[in-house]
């Protein structure tokens, strides 16, 4: 069976062993040509590639449902899914998805670009399921990085009791193999799996309920403590079996042979089931079998030497700016410490860490916990930095309002990777967060136009009151070098760069520099625009901007942000306060729906948000 001749998991139920092996091989070799080139999630899809393989052959999508976690180890699902032909344009504008999208395919039943939703979706599915009275399978597939995850356990609590028929494939893909992975694990797996031994064990549960009173209980209780105590010598299972799911492995995720008869069996198994599945993450490409984090989210490489090839730009990246600054104030500031949710080197939070490592705390994927454990830190005299992506800070709105804000706590939120964010698209694009959190009282929010400005806002964060927010995008600074810092920051009014007359350009955080490019546009034109840097969105200067709205007609916002309740919902907002509802207003902006992945600069041209689009938009209008 050729990879290529895969159109959907059907073209797979009748190949042999050996030819799944000689398929896994070339799913391999395909997603390391497609990544090389264009970038995306390697690791952890290489690491899954015998148990997707598995978990296809086994099972019969789309009637059978098969909800992944996360996406980012789905492309394997996604070659043997009939996409094939299109994976070249994986991530790309227009192009299939890197993660999973319930309109990309009848095989993506449930689409996934943040953790720990798989299992309370599947469980959803399965009620479903039953309340149709249909009689299909429905497999959640979580990792052990989920599994920091609080909702992860929510769910299997609701699963446990719920006695659904279920499965749980838990992929454990830490970078060693738990001794327990031997000869009599596995014969004990097959024992503990096998129709015959369930057969009996059910058979003796009800002989042993006929027997009248004590006895028959007492019998019935030896019989389970003999099971348990069996598993549990051998196996991490009592975990979840005091949960009420069946557990089954520790399974070697590579052996496809013992997944199929694993999966056969378990998928028989009345009620919830657990698979515990070891797996390596980065399998197959030798760089990143080494180093995963690497390779969990990388950009183009040489698939022969594993380097990741150099990109046009080499300026500093702003996370790295963040952590360069927050580890020169942990070192003269002894209040602060850095939290971060399993993401120290997309936040920065690595840089702060090699060097002070008691002063950073990665509390894993459960983004709720480190903002209300932030809280706690705050309430004893510590100024926490909190570093969290724009789009998984939404995962913990209650915690902001709740437990930091209403008790005006100090903490500092960072939120990187805000705005669009490019190849990752609309699970990851970064536009609420203005809008979220200008909705909070006593909320300060920062977003500065450069580097040298993210850098000074954090100097002057930590020593405000309250809750603070500063918000940057991914990518690149401005500049080769930062200049020297600022000897004072107002923290408090906008900036102006160009004083002019009649329109006023508006900018929030970096996006300020494409109304540089506008204005740039208007002076050709004969215009003479002012041009404002905003810094602050929240609260804003209102004495400031009644100077400018009484020396303009024409009033210009511009920001990353969703254009429902963001920047410029908060001048329009402050302008009709103030009296200036006489004034021609533009508010360009993310518009209200979800935009899909692309290359950032064509998503701001296809959006209308680019500097020379909004110049050519105004003329228009002017």
């Amino acid at each position: 069976m050729e990879l290529k001749d895969v159109k959907s998991p059907q073209d797979i139920k009748h190949c042999s062993v050996e030819e799944l092996y000689h398929l896994a091989s070339q799913v391999r070799e395909t997603i390391i040509g497609q990544v090389s080139k264009h970038g995306g999630h390697l690791a952890s899809s290489l690491g899954v590639v015998e148990l997707t393989i598995a978990l296809h052959y086994v099972f019969n999508a789309p009637e059978d449902k098969l909800v992944w976690d996360v996406g980012h180890q789905a492309y394997v699902h996604k070659l043997l899914t009939g996409r094939y032909d299109r994976f070249g344009t994986l991530r790309q504008q227009g192009g299939i998805s890197g993660f999973l999208k319930r309109n990309e395919s009848e095989y993506d039943c449930f689409g996934a670009g943040h953790a720990t939703t798989s299992i309370s979706a599947a469980l959803g599915m399965a009620v479903a399921r039953n309340h149709f009275c249909k009689n299909n399978n429905v497999v959640a597939i979580i990792g052990d990085g989920s599994m920091t995850g609080g909702m992860a356990y929510e769910a299997i609590n609701n699963a446990g009791i719920s006695k659904q028929n279920m499965t749980i494939i838990l992929n454990d893909n830490k970078m060693s193999i738990a001794p327990n992975v031997g000869g009599f694990s596995k014969y004990l797996n097959r024992v503990i799996s096998d129709p015959v031994y369930n057969k009996m064990r059910t058979d003796l549960d009800r002989v042993m309920q006929r027997i009248p009173g004590v006895l028959g209980s007492r019998f019935r209780d030896l019989f389970l403590q003999a099971e348990s105590a069996a598993k549990n010598a051998v196996k991490p299972g009592r975990f979840f079996e005091d949960l009420g799911l069946r557990y089954f492995g520790p399974i070697d995720g590579h052996d496809i042979n013992e997944l199929i008869m694993i999966l056969e069996r378990v998928k028989n198994q009345p009620g919830p089931c657990i698979v515990h599945v070891l797996t390596e993450k980065g399998r197959g490409l030798d760089a990143a079998e080494k180093n995963p984090t690497k390779f969990h989210g990388c950009g183009p490489f040489d698939p022969e030497s594993g380097l990741l090839l150099t990109p046009g730009n080499t300026n500093p990246s702003l996370t790295s700016v963040f952590g360069k600054t927050l580890l020169e104030l942990a070192k003269k500031d002894k209040r602060i410490i850095g939290i971060t949710a399993a993401m120290p080197t997309g936040c920065g939070m690595d840089i702060v860490a090699k060097e002070l490592p008691d002063r950073v705390i990665d509390v894993g994927i459960a983004e709720e916990h480190a903002v209300t454990f932030a809280a706690g830190l705050a309430c004893d005299g510590v100024v926490p930095v909190v570093s969290i992506y724009s789009s998984f800070m939404q995962r913990a709105y209650d915690q902001i309002a709740h437990d930091v804000a209403l008790q005006n706590l100090h903490v500092v939120f960072v939120l990187d990777r805000a705005g669009l964010v490019g190849a990752d698209g609309p699970t990851h694009h970064g536009v609420f967060d203005l809008t979220f959190l200008r909705s909070i009282p006593g909320m300060t929010i920062m977003a500065p136009s450069d580097e040298n400005e993210l850098r000074d806002m954090l100097t002057a964060a930590i020593d405000m009151k309250g809750p603070v927010a500063i918000r940057y995008p991914r990518g690149s600074a401005l500049a080769a070098e930062m200049a020297a810092p600022a000897e004072t920051f107002d923290a408090k009014s906008p900036k102006i760069i160009e004083e002019g007359k009649d329109i006023l350009l508006l900018g929030a955080g970096f996006m300020t520099n494409e109304l540089k490019k506008t204005s740039r546009i208007l002076q050709e034109k004969g215009y003479k625009p002012t041009l404002v840097d905003a810094r602050f969105i929240k609260p804003l200067d209102a004495e400031c901007y009644r100077s400018l709205f009484e020396k303009h007609d024409t009033i210009v916002t511009l920001e990353d942000n969703t254009r429902i309740g963001g920047y410029g919902s908060a001048v329009l907002e402050l302008m009709t306060d103030l009296g200036y509802t006489n004034k021609k207003f533009f508010r360009f902006g993310i518009p209200d729906h979800f935009v899909e992945q692309g290359n950032i600069q064509d998503l701001y041209k296809l959006l209308k948000i680019d500097g020379e689009s909004i110049a050519n938009q105004l003329m228009e209008q002017l």
